[in-house]
């Protein structure tokens, strides 16, 4: 597997945060949390950016993106109902419902999916960009004697008439008639 560079992996670890962050705190708000204050979104994004790009040096298969992807949920959720708690939550609201695990469980799963699936484009790319296409290797190695062409474009050398238009030709403007039209 080939190695990412450093650009590489903090663009990936950005994106890859940024997503599960948003997810997370958009989650948090929605189930009745109330919005993520952005100081405590910041600290959790900054988290898993930090997490993300020390596992990040190749490419990953679905199951190491769903894991990345389960486990960061998991911990934003956490600290996203530690630090920005419900306005009026009780001393219950520090335990999920099997219900909220479910839904973090089937978020975390589309978006690692969707995660996978954006890592597979870009390690397509890069391999593709990699090295010189295929062609121009085959070119590359072929002798550099080349012949020239048999053939020659056919040219008339008849005048052009810009005075004449073509029999043919049909001239109307405007948008097409109804269904009565005929033309």
């Amino acid at each position: 597997m080939p190695s990412a560079s450093s650009v590489l992996r903090l663009a990936r670890a950005v994106v890859f945060a940024t997503v599960c962050g948003a997810v997370s705190a958009g989650g948090h708000a929605l189930a009745g949390g109330g919005p993520v204050p952005f100081e405590v979104y910041l600290a959790g994004v900054l988290a898993a950016l930090g997490l993300a790009y020390l596992i990040d040096g190749r490419e990953r298969g679905p199951a190491a993106v769903l894991t990345a992807a389960i486990g960061t949920q998991m911990v934003l959720h956490q600290l996203f109902e530690r630090l920005a708690p419900a306005a009026g939550a009780g001393a219950g609201h520090g335990h999920p419902a099997p219900g909220m695990a479910l839904v973090h469980l089937t978020v975390a799963a589309l978006t690692a999916w969707w995660l996978h699936r954006g890592e597979r484009a870009l390690w397509l790319m890069i391999r593709l960009y990699a090295g010189p296409p295929p062609l121009i290797r085959l070119l590359a190695a072929a002798p550099a004697e080349f012949a020239t062409p048999l053939w020659r474009p056919v040219t008339s050398d008849l005048p052009v008439r810009s005075d004449r238009t073509v029999s043919g030709a049909i001239h109307r403007r405007g948008p097409p008639g109804g269904p009565g039209h005929v033309g």
